[in-house]
């Protein structure tokens, strides 16, 4: 397990990686895109490239960026290519902890991460024992995400033992330093008194505020909480205001938060939370959200594809078929029952009954009791569960 993989809950989600791209890169990776002459060059042209002019200079940072370009372009690289990508990977590492060995904070950062992600590890398995004191070395040099990441440790005893005094110290000293995850994490430890800490949603709150403002596509998810906040009020603390409440999910989810854009989809959907109905902004923030593999967002597409809407989208089993599909692969009981029965009448996909057992056999074991039923030869009723009725219930 990673580190991030500890941060925030599902309805505070983080991406893979600690990393996050510098806002002004060293070295120019746009070349590479489609269009550009330097775009035909082989990767290990490309690679050739960046080495040469790593060598030329004795600048940290920009020998920093050619080990990340090499460790990040790994990541790009097809299963044929073990090889390969197995030296790069090696002569990248190799470069990061000349670097870090050097204090290069984001060297011992970047390191850290690829440590605690399974990279240039034994098995490719996260090793906390190599990342936790990386990550510390990069805190004391000032590294507001390593300080982050260190009360992430400190907090779930990742290479470390469990202290939560450490780990509030450090998540101070990164919030400290405008970092939005460790302020979201100091909000809702003060909010619901984690971490050792007593309730007190007052500080909970103006943490949370100061995360929002702060808020990037990293760590959107203060907006969100405060959003919930505002929806149902905190006693002497923070009024209901159903109207900010969506301003803040809209903030959210255009910054791609899967939750956000997903309850947005709801409210346009149904007319919830003072939105008007709307298909086209419904289906768009269903959208967002099941871009990210949201569940409940592509089964929520599968339903909007049944009946279809007007001007702003047509009809198709096919795409219902695909996004329930992909719903319940991600096993939402609903979505198997579906599929099940899609499967079975032939809604989108060729009749199968060998395959529509499978997935009501899948449903009926996340406990849907109308797979249940299915599977206990209780025929169908053609008459209930119309293409547009609730069997996307």
């Amino acid at each position: 397990m990673s580190v991030s993989s500890l941060a925030p809950p599902d309805n505070s989600s983080r991406p893979n990686s600690f990393i996050s791209p510098s806002e002004n890169p060293l070295l120019d990776h746009s070349h590479l895109k489609p269009g550009h002459r330097a775009s035909l060059l082989s990767y290990s042209q490309t690679l050739e490239l960046y080495r040469l002019n790593a060598k030329k200079t004795n600048d940290p940072n920009i020998q920093f960026e050619f080990a990340a370009f090499m460790v990040d372009a790994s990541r790009t690289m097809s299963e044929e290519d073990v090889k390969q990508r197995d030296e790069i990977v090696k002569e990248g590492l190799s470069l990061l902890k000349k670097l870090a060995d050097k204090s290069h904070a984001q060297s011992q950062y970047f390191l850290a991460d690829c440590y605690s992600n399974g990279i240039g590890t034994a098995k490719n398995k996260p090793d906390f024992e190599k990342a936790f004191p990386l990550f510390v070395q990069a805190s004391k040099h000032g590294h507001p995400s390593a300080a982050y990441c260190t009360g992430v440790c400190y907090e779930h005893g990742r290479g470390c033992r469990k202290d939560y005094a450490k780990s509030l110290q450090f998540y101070r000293k990164s919030a400290s330093a405008g970092h939005a995850g460790a302020m979201f994490r100091l909000g809702i430890a003060e909010l619901r008194g984690e971490c050792g800490l007593s309730r007190n949603p007052r500080d909970g709150v103006k943490w949370l505020k100061r995360a929002a403002e702060s808020a990037t596509e990293e760590f959107p998810h203060a907006l969100h909480e405060l959003s919930e906040l505002h929806e149902r009020g905190v006693d002497n603390v923070l009024y209901v205001d159903i109207e900010y409440a969506v301003q803040l999910l809209t903030e959210a989810a255009n910054l791609n938060y899967a939750p956000s854009a997903f309850k947005l989809g709801e409210c346009y959907e149904y007319g919830k939370m003072g939105c008007p109905r709307d298909a086209a902004l419904s289906i768009h923030y269903y959208t967002i959200a099941a871009q990210q593999d949201h569940r409940e967002a592509c089964f929520a597409l599968t339903a909007w594809y049944l009946v279809g809407s007007p001007g702003v989208l047509p009809q198709s089993d096919t795409e219902a078929y695909l996004w329930a599909k992909r719903a319940a692969e991600k096993s939402l009981p609903k979505a198997e029952y579906a599929v099940g029965y899609f499967t079975e009448v032939g809604i989108g996909i060729k009749i199968d009954q060998l395959t529509a057992d499978m997935w009501y056999r899948r449903a009926a074991e996340h406990g849907d009791k109308r797979a249940q039923q299915r599977l206990k030869g209780v025929p169908i009723d053609e008459k209930k569960q119309k293409r547009d009725d609730c069997v996307i219930c």
